[in-house]
């Protein structure tokens, strides 16, 4: 994994940048950066992975992420096969309000905005109904310049924090500040897990993979993560589990569970409901997607 700390190529006299990309998969390693992150998903899906809070992505989603919190957006497997043609497409903007923004905020005027990136540093997901809205901001962004441009972005960040159900990334405190030799090591052992959760992981694997006994590495990981191993492969494989239901392209339950890495429907519907709080069925009725068989 690269390190975790990653610089965001602000210049040194812009308040903010903006950044469109195009390309075969999401970056893939865990990263944070001083910078709030605006991101629009244009296209592509997959699992975004915050401190240690999991959500599953699809086009049209945006994400305002926090600085300085760890995240990877991991594309779903299909994207990185060799032979695959897929790409994504992302609109991103990253400033930093404690730097050259710092002034404008404290003015009066901007008092709610201030007190809203204050509060915003767990980072969000804006709901369905306000991405029109907001991606039509970013659009302005995007085709502006100069003081328009700065204008827009005003205009962005003011009907964010205007709006009333915004969907929390991270639940409870925050996870404390790792330092960069620590943050390689957790995202060496997040990437492990998701590209293997469909198979048979076990702790004595996991653990000869982060180069510890079984025991550090559980004592371990719970400091890190304030999850147990299993807990977070759990969430892992039950987020694979929720994508693929809600896609529709199996034709039972029983072989999402196995694709998912549990080797029986019974296991797989206990965890599914403790992770969820609701049966596979009953999240399927919320896609009103086909019956599947058991």
């Amino acid at each position: 994994m690269k390190v975790l700390q990653f610089t965001i190529p602000v210049a040194y006299d812009r308040s903010f940048i903006v950044q469109k990309d195009v390309l075969p998969h999401f970056y893939p390693h865990l990263h944070r950066h001083t910078e709030v992150q605006l991101t629009w998903v244009q296209k592509g899906e997959g699992t975004l992975i915050v401190e240690n809070n999991m959500h599953t992505f699809w086009a049209n989603d945006i994400y305002w992420i926090g600085g300085n919190q760890p995240h990877v957006f991991k594309s779903d497997p299909s994207y990185l096969s060799p032979k695959s043609r897929k790409t994504v497409q992302t609109f991103s903007i990253y400033f930093n309000p404690f730097g050259l923004l710092a002034p404008l905020f404290s003015l009066h005027e901007f008092k709610k905005i201030k007190a809203f990136v204050e509060r915003a540093q767990s980072g969000f997901k804006l709901p369905g109904d306000a991405v029109g809205e907001a991606s039509s901001w970013m659009l302005k962004i995007q085709n502006s310049k100069g003081l328009d441009q700065f204008t827009n972005f005003i205009g962005l960040i003011n009907y964010i924090q205007s709006l009333n159900t915004l969907q929390q990334l991270v639940s409870g405190t925050r996870l404390s500040q790792v330092n960069e030799q620590e943050g390689i090591r957790i995202g060496g052992i997040y990437d492990y897990i998701m590209k293997h959760f469909d198979e048979d992981i076990t702790l004595e694997a996991i653990s000869k993979h982060a180069n510890m006994t079984p025991q550090a590495f559980c004592r371990y990981f719970k400091k890190n993560t304030r999850l147990t191993f299993v807990s977070f492969l759990n969430e892992v494989r039950i987020n694979e589990a929720c994508k693929k239901l809600a896609e529709g392209a199996y034709d039972s339950i029983s072989t999402i569970a196995y694709h998912c890495g549990f080797n029986s429907i019974a296991n797989f519907n206990r965890v599914f409901r403790t992770v969820t709080g609701k049966s596979p069925r009953e999240y399927l009725r919320e896609f009103d997607t086909l019956p599947l068989s058991e």
